[in-house]
């Protein structure tokens, strides 16, 4: 039905999903995975092209680096909540641009092209089962309980003896991790990364990821990655592919744009509450005690 390079965005997409899961499941709204996205691209691609790293270093260098950027980043930004946090973090990704457009090492604006396509279909699965597998794990972990507790109310469960600043640094950490892995993947297998592929937009697209597929279950962020992945594809081929240019970018984001509206409005809990509503089984009704006529 789909392409490769479909199948293969589907699945980085998705690991981007389950790395802003990780701070939404800790009451974070953090904006800042495009950049971290955009460090393990940019890092990956610059190893590869003028130091001659072999793959699997690579790899390291790009899932390592974004965290020692975002324990940098996260000490100061992480005291922040809501909104103020969101605009804190998505600042990172403003600085990231200006320094790559002003590397001489970076390609400037016009970015790195030319990079070796290293990235195979199992270096995608693989990344993704781990990922699937760690956020799967983390539900019902002491981790995953201290995250729900933040979440809820961070000042309740500071006075439970949760320490509220480590658990969300972690959150953000990990976060970066993914992220940087996906950036590193995506850059050895389209070839071309630049500036432009890490700002405002991309960090909005992995947010409308987990708030269409539901930041409630770790399989709604990668639902929802996939969905919006395939949905144009699909509408592209088919049926409005005579109406309407899905080649011309802006009908995507509007598709997106009624997408995220319309889940808001009537799933607020995202596409997965669908799954979990129908997997949930009615409790019966507490049988009535039976009334003893009086004589």
């Amino acid at each position: 039905m789909f392409g490769e390079s479909v199948r293969q965005l589907m699945a980085i997409n998705a690991l981007l999903a389950l790395s802003i899961y990780l701070t939404l499941a800790c009451g974070q709204l953090s904006l800042a995975n495009a950049a971290f996205m955009g460090i393990g691209a940019y890092l990956g691609a610059v190893l590869t092209l003028n130091a001659g790293w072999p793959f699997w270093a690579v790899i390291v260098a790009a899932v390592i680096v974004p965290m020692l950027v975002a324990v940098l980043v996260g000490l100061p930004s992480l005291r922040l909540r809501g909104v103020f946090l969101a605009i804190a973090t998505l600042g990172l990704g403003e600085v990231l641009r200006v320094v790559i457009v002003n590397l001489r090492a970076t390609g400037g604006a016009e970015g790195i092209s030319s990079i070796p396509v290293k990235t195979h279909d199992w270096h995608l699965a693989l990344a993704l089962a781990v990922a699937l597998y760690l956020t799967w794990r983390l539900r019902g972990s002491r981790m995953g309980y201290a995250f729900e507790a933040i979440r809820e109310d961070e000042t309740v469960a500071r006075t439970m003896g949760i320490n509220t600043t480590r658990y969300k640094l972690i959150a953000f950490v990990l976060s970066a991790a993914l992220a940087g892995l996906a950036g590193v993947l995506k850059a050895h297998l389209f070839r071309a990364i630049t500036p432009g592929d890490y700002g405002f937009v991309q960090a909005v697209d992995i947010l409308t990821f987990a708030v269409v597929g539901g930041s409630a279950s770790f399989l709604g962020p990668a639902l929802g990655a996939v969905l919006l992945t395939a949905l144009p594809e699909l509408l592209r081929s088919n049926v409005l592919r005579d109406v309407v240019n899905f080649e011309a970018g802006w009908q995507t984001l509007f598709l997106n744009g009624v997408i995220l509206l319309l889940v808001i409005l009537f799933l607020p809990n995202g596409l997965v509450s669908l799954f979990t509503r129908q997997w949930r089984r009615p409790t019966p009704l507490a049988s009535e005690p039976a009334t003893v006529e009086a004589t």
